[in-house]
């Protein structure tokens, strides 16, 4: 399942959607990232995310498929919010079963970590000061390419 919504999710009722996936998920991985109060400022006050509507399902589906093709993945479930978000609020889940936590952990983290180079969003932090569009960093591009080794 993927959506790309703006009210938040219930990510206790994701894990019972994977958790029912059947006998042979033996493990289940799952990633929330929530909104903080800092990144490329120290005084984020909140972020406002935009998409490409259509592409951005797109390529998390390649993603998805990506990951099934090198590792044992059951289900996956990727939630991304758009819009405006305050401290604290939930922005993004990732989850994936498998029948063993090495290819649930591996398949999460590779999504998560495409998700954040490879899927159209874009990111404004709010501040007290004004606001900033958030520029692709090194490290996640580094982890990004990591997996292509």
């Amino acid at each position: 399942m993927i959506s790309i919504q703006t009210e938040d999710f219930d990510a206790g009722a994701e894990y019972t959607a994977l958790r029912d996936s059947g006998a042979g998920t033996g493990a289940i991985a799952t990633f929330t990232g929530l909104v903080r109060d800092s990144g490329d400022t120290q005084d984020v006050s909140g972020l406002f995310l935009e998409h490409y509507p259509g592409m951005t399902e797109h390529v998390i589906a390649s993603l998805i498929e990506d990951a099934s093709q090198r590792w044992d993945v059951r289900k996956a479930r990727v939630i991304h919010r758009v819009g405006q978000l305050q401290l604290q609020d939930q922005i993004v889940f990732v989850g994936v079963c498998s029948a063993h936590r090495a290819d649930a952990f591996a398949a999460c983290a590779f999504i998560m970590d495409a998700l954040k180079t490879s899927a159209p969003f874009w990111k404004k932090e709010l501040s007290k000061t004004g606001e900033h569009w958030v520029e692709q960093k090194a490290s996640d591009v580094a982890r990004g390419e990591a997996w292509s080794k």
